[in-house]
């Protein structure tokens, strides 16, 4: 799909936020982008899907406009620089601190088979309350969305206002020599007692794990892992959650939180 920013439009995000010209997800947000037709090999279902809006953003997580996942996740545009809105939850469990992971399903069209975060994906600019900045408010309701879509964790289990938010990172990552992410990616902690009714589609297999377990599957050459999580893990992860659990309350539970201003959120961070 070819779309492109106005030049009005331009010009205001520069003179409001003195974006430069020269930035490449800005230049790409407005370039013809490339497209292909998704073939009868892949699933029907994650054909489909392919059709959703991701949010496209500058290198600082401005929004820019929109575009499809087919378009946003082709390599040929990412190499022009497209970068679109991404989140990572992490979901741990309150009674031992132990982390809910997936293996994401065969049928993915990026990243099949691997181990991941609890859940990964987008907010839409298909739903306008997910397009809302403040408080993080977009991402976070795209998280519960998404839990109930992949794990079929009810909504009522991942209220909005308890996911912690940390930080965002801007990472580039292939998928395929026709896939790949590129992403500013928000990492949300919640601590919840919830109930997996597994997408098959989706998920291939989900596990709780402590750190040893952890370390464990890392080490394990049978095992592959996305990306993002890969990066989250190597800088992040593991001394978030030894503060996680250290920082239980008076009835032995963690609780994400209780990590409130452990980091700045405000910038985002470059990952390699």
């Amino acid at each position: 799909m070819r779309r492109h920013l106005t030049t009005t439009l331009l010009r205001t995000l520069r003179q409001t936020h003195g974006m430069s010209a020269e930035s490449p997800a800005v230049v790409a947000s407005r370039a013809v982008l490339s497209t292909i037709e998704l073939s009868a090999k892949y699933d029907p279902e994650q054909r489909r899907l392919m059709d959703e809006r991701c949010i496209l953003i500058d290198e600082q997580d401005r929004a820019l406009g929109a575009a499809d996942k087919k378009t946003c996740h082709l390599m040929e545009n990412i190499n022009k620089g497209l970068l679109h809105r991404a989140f990572s939850a992490f979901v741990f469990r309150p009674s031992d601190g132990k982390l809910l992971l997936q293996q994401r399903a065969t049928e993915k069209i990026t990243f099949p088979d691997m181990w991941t975060n609890t859940c990964c994906s987008h907010p839409l600019d298909d739903f306008e309350e997910e397009k809302i900045e403040e408080e993080q408010l977009g991402v976070r309701v795209a998280a519960t969305r998404k839990l109930e879509h992949e794990l079929g964790i009810p909504r009522s289990q991942t209220p909005v206002d308890q996911f912690q938010y940390l930080t965002r990172i801007h990472y580039l990552a292939p998928s395929s020599g026709i896939w790949g992410e590129h992403e500013v990616d928000y990492i949300l902690f919640l601590t919840a007692d919830v109930t997996v009714i597994p997408n098959l589609n989706e998920i291939r297999d989900y596990k709780y794990v402590d750190k040893t377990e952890l370390q464990a599957m890392f080490d394990d050459p049978a095992n592959s892992f996305t990306p993002w999580f890969k990066l989250i893990a190597r800088d992040f992860l593991f001394g978030w959650w030894d503060e996680l659990i250290k920082r239980k309350d008076a009835s032995g539970k963690v609780q994400a939180k209780s990590l409130a201003g452990i980091v700045d959120g405000s910038k985002v961070v470059k990952m390699v």
